[in-house]
């Protein structure tokens, strides 16, 4: 079976070298974001994916938009490929390239599908504080992430997990169930599944001001927060007239009401009242100052000369994510 390969991150590197392995499959090309400047020094740097093609000899199309490249969607048509498989790509698909397969585009979704379609479904299920999510195998269509389902696969997501963990558990779950959804397409011996759309909601793009936190919020969804937005925009709050990155997090016991983000320190503990009233607990285990990396919160504590009962600054702005999604496409 000839594939051609849509994807960019590494979220999709286990479902490539998947399809590389099977001796049934034959990854004519992969399709995949520009190289982009990555870290403090912007070196530009390749996509995960076109690493490991480029590692097995495979042609690689880095079109900057797919649906106004029409030299490459034609290179696309000239491999004759017989189905196209999309994992994380990044781009919104036209009529030519659904097209121009026979078995059409395939895509691997990072949720149970009819939820958390959109960009960003694994960020949102954290945020949220779902306790499971999964990846779906679909036959793509012009909408977003509203094509037939075809398999699915589903895990738990413990209350500590990170959207990065929970991206790679996922990648690795994926990779399989596309090679079996190929194989039994192909056989005739799978049924496309319509989706319910009243079932569904949207996991939009992630946003910087997402990160900012409200410490009158409840101290679970602070901590979801703060699991959810990783590895980017990252949660802060400010202290001192600057910017502390809050990178992890730990539930704790409730107690009185102080005021929300005055910092209580128990022993070796950091913590940060939460709530409405107060009330609520929430532990710092690693922090990032400005300039410096990240570090267990009472190293920071000491470096900073924390004293009891100190607070953390009102938030500049109140356009974060201060509610849950919605439950349904409005």
């Amino acid at each position: 079976m000839r594939v051609i390969f849509l994807g960019t991150p590494e979220f999709a590197v286990p479902t490539l070298k998947a399809l590389i392995n099977e001796p049934d499959f034959d990854v004519v090309a992969v399709v995949c974001q520009p190289d982009r400047p990555k870290g403090r020094g912007n070196k530009v740097v390749p996509p995960p994916v076109k690493e490991v093609a480029e590692q097995h000899g495979i042609r690689v199309l880095q079109p900057e938009k797919l649906s106004k490249a029409k030299d490459m969607v034609e290179e696309m048509r000239q491999l004759q490929p017989d189905v196209i498989v999309m994992v994380a790509f990044g781009q919104i698909l036209k009529e030519p390239v659904l097209t121009m397969a026979p078995m059409g585009v395939i895509n691997l979704h990072g949720s149970v599908l009819p939820r958390y379609r959109g960009a960003a479904p694994i960020n949102w299920s954290i945020i949220n504080g779902e306790t499971k999510c999964g990846v779906t195998t679909m036959k793509t269509d012009a909408g977003v992430d509203t094509g037939p389902m075809l398999l699915k696969h589903e895990v738990d997501i413990d209350e500590n997990m990170t959207a990065p963990e929970l991206s790679e558990k996922l990648s690795h779950i994926g990779a399989p169930l596309i090679v079996e959804t190929l194989r039994r397409l192909k056989s005739g011996t799978l049924q496309p599944e319509t989706q319910n759309d009243a079932e569904s909601n949207y996991a939009p793009m992630l946003k910087k001001e997402m990160g900012e936190i409200d410490w009158r919020r409840k101290a679970k969804e602070i901590h979801n927060l703060v699991r959810g937005l990783q590895p980017w925009p990252g949660t802060w709050a400010n202290f001192r007239g600057t910017q502390l990155k809050i990178s992890k997090t730990g539930l704790t016991d409730s107690s009185t009401a102080v005021a929300p983000g005055t910092i209580v320190i128990s022993g070796k503990d950091i913590i940060v009242a939460c709530g409405p009233d107060g009330v609520e607990r929430l532990k710092l285990i690693t922090v990032r100052p400005q300039g410096k990396p990240d570090m267990e919160a009472r190293n920071w504590a000491n470096g900073a000369r924390l004293t009891q009962g100190e607070r953390f600054d009102n938030p500049i702005s109140e356009s974060g994510c201060t509610t849950p999604m919605q439950t349904s496409i409005k």
